[in-house]
């Protein structure tokens, strides 16, 4: 799933290729597509006609687009959601869900989404922040976050502390890649208890993650295939950069022993074995 630096590669795109844009018309090709906006795929697009884009803004992995009138229009990738600007004249890609046009005949806007898990809904009253975004924390890269209550609120957590990195109410933007890439320059095994690390331990773990976020978000984030890339179809390349994910049995760049995979809430955490030494009791979740 597209985490933070994806996230903000694509707003960076829109921002610099929809916004100021007035939407001329929007055509609905897949219901799923739009099922986060209730009252169904006719109202939302008559909701959009004729409304002017503002600048593209973000909450961890949504984004929104303000528009005239005080109103958002929401977006999430999901897993495979794609926004891409393409020409009018262009054919139409296998999985395009939802197609907006503009009255200045330039670029369409294309939401592509081949396993439908991503999806638009329009926000009454959302410009600045739409109400359903609003018990998503910021993220670290959020000129606002403020990080001494981000270390006190997460050492009163009795978890493990890569759980407490994936909740979104807590810290956005962090997903599996990302959590597992900072604990792995931090030296942390992702077991390790919240309540046990202390405020230096937690500062400097915070401060891996922002450098992570960071560098991911200037190399265009991370594609492992074709279902991530930003709205001129570009994959990302922080996957060359990756230190832990995804490189089991592969050599730790910092001492040499294999990498290690371990089952993590169905899905998989990667580390190495002697620079993120397993804690001797794990964490209650």
């Amino acid at each position: 799933m597209p985490e933070l630096p994806e996230v903000e590669t694509v707003r960076r795109g829109l921002d610099k290729w929809v916004a100021g844009r007035r939407i001329a018309t929007v055509e609905v090709l897949h219901p799923r597509a739009v099922r986060r906006h209730v009252t169904g795929a006719e109202h939302f697009a008559g909701l959009l006609a004729g409304r002017r884009v503002g600048s593209v803004m973000r909450r961890g992995k949504y984004l929104w687009l303000p528009l005239d009138d005080e109103d958002a229009l929401i977006g999430h990738l999901g897993m495979s959601g794609q926004l891409l600007l393409q020409p009018v004249e262009a054919a139409a890609e296998t999985h395009l869900r939802v197609r907006f046009s503009f009255d200045d005949d330039g670029p369409e806007l294309r939401f592509v989404d081949q396993r439908t898990f991503g999806g638009l809904s329009v926000s009454i009253g959302g410009a600045v922040l739409p109400e359903e975004l609003a018990h998503i924390a910021l993220d670290p890269v959020d000129p606002l976050f403020v990080d001494d209550a981000f270390i006190e609120r997460m050492r009163k957590r009795r978890t493990e502390v890569k759980r407490a990195l994936l909740d979104q109410t807590l810290i956005s933007g962090v997903g599996n890649i990302y959590a597992d890439e900072a604990l792995w320059r931090a030296r942390l095994h992702g077991a390790r208890d919240t309540s046990q690390l202390s405020r230096p331990t937690v500062r400097r773990l915070l401060g891996h993650v922002r450098d992570v976020l960071n560098e991911a978000i200037g190399q265009g984030g991370t594609s492992f295939d074709a279902l991530y890339v930003n709205v001129n179809g570009e994959s990302g390349y922080f996957d060359r950069s990756l230190n832990a994910y995804g490189r089991e049995g592969l050599p730790c760049r910092r001492c040499g022993s294999p990498i290690r995979r371990e089952a993590f809430m169905n899905r998989s955490s990667f580390s190495c074995p002697r620079c993120q030494p397993r804690p001797r009791v794990r964490a209650l979740a």
